[in-house]
């Protein structure tokens, strides 16, 4: 008997292809224009018990961000570099180990009214947001906001930083008190809840050696100062990002290894890793 061909993998296979150059940011995230936007969370999909999804991000490392393998409880070595810093008891390591510590972004699927025929999206926000939400739907006045058929719309007010006169303007939301269904159409409904994208389709996690050498070239493009102006010197007593460092000797002191060994088998490994 003939083997019979996935047909739903090979249309899945030529939608990723179709769209594989495309930003999968611009594509499935969403950041709400200025003014007044109206958006209704959905049920997460791969997640369905709780709708919100916590990534940890870096930041500080040029224009691209960095997904943290600490979103899934994996050993990522610029945080432990961090946590190095943060022992030196030294005031300014202490402020670069809260730079460079991974920062935490929550997402939750959407769709946004009038764009429902988009499809689901993702809506990433900061902590303050994410507090907000959870009161709403901690309150019983108002229950399960992301209930596909008594749930609630929310309005988000985005201002813009000349509105709000800071940097990156103002984000402010209410929920709509009247339930409502996120469709009558029963298509478009199951489009919605059962083809979502996947979050970390959108953000790949990045591998441990990744991020190592990420931290080792952000030290030596950020280490390269004139050293009348940067006088003192990186050691494992004191450790100060803004300084000339000899990084291939030194680096692998401050970034431990993933596997707990001797100090002198922890540096020598780290070396060896970090010159392939």
């Amino acid at each position: 008997m003939a083997t019979k061909i996935d047909l739903e993998m090979i249309r899945k296979k030529l939608k990723t292809l179709q769209t594989s150059n495309t930003s999968k940011t611009k594509q499935f995230v969403w950041k709400p224009k200025p003014g007044i936007n109206q958006i209704r969370i959905v049920p997460n999909q791969y997640q369905k018990d709780y709708p919100f999804q916590e990534l940890f991000f870096h930041y500080e490392f040029g224009r691209k961000s960095y997904l943290s393998p600490a979103t899934f409880k994996d050993p990522d070595p610029i945080a432990e570099f961090a946590d190095s810093l943060s022992d030196t008891g030294n005031k300014e390591d202490w402020l670069m180990s809260r730079k460079l510590q991974p920062k935490m972004r929550t997402f939750v699927p959407i769709i946004v009214r009038g764009e429902e025929k988009e499809g689901t999206k993702f809506w990433g926000f900061g902590s303050d947001i994410y507090k907000e939400l959870l009161g709403y739907l901690a309150d019983p006045d108002y229950g399960d906001i992301t209930d596909s058929e008594a749930g609630r719309d929310i309005i988000v007010t985005f201002s813009t930083p000349e509105e709000a006169g800071n940097t990156y303007g103002k984000i402010g939301i209410k929920v709509k008190p009247r339930e409502s269904k996120i469709t009558d159409d029963v298509d478009l409904k199951t489009k919605i809840l059962e083809d979502q994208p996947d979050i970390f389709d959108v953000y790949e996690q990045s591998t441990y050696d990744e991020l190592k050498n990420v931290l080792k070239k952000w030290l030596e493009n950020n280490t390269e100062t004139d050293p009348d102006k940067n006088p003192t010197k990186i050691t494992e007593d004191k450790i100060d990002i803004g300084t000339t460092i000899d990084v291939d000797d030194e680096l692998d002191d401050l970034i431990p290894s993933p596997k707990s060994k001797s100090k002198t088998d922890k540096i020598l490994d780290d070396f060896d890793d970090l010159l392939k």
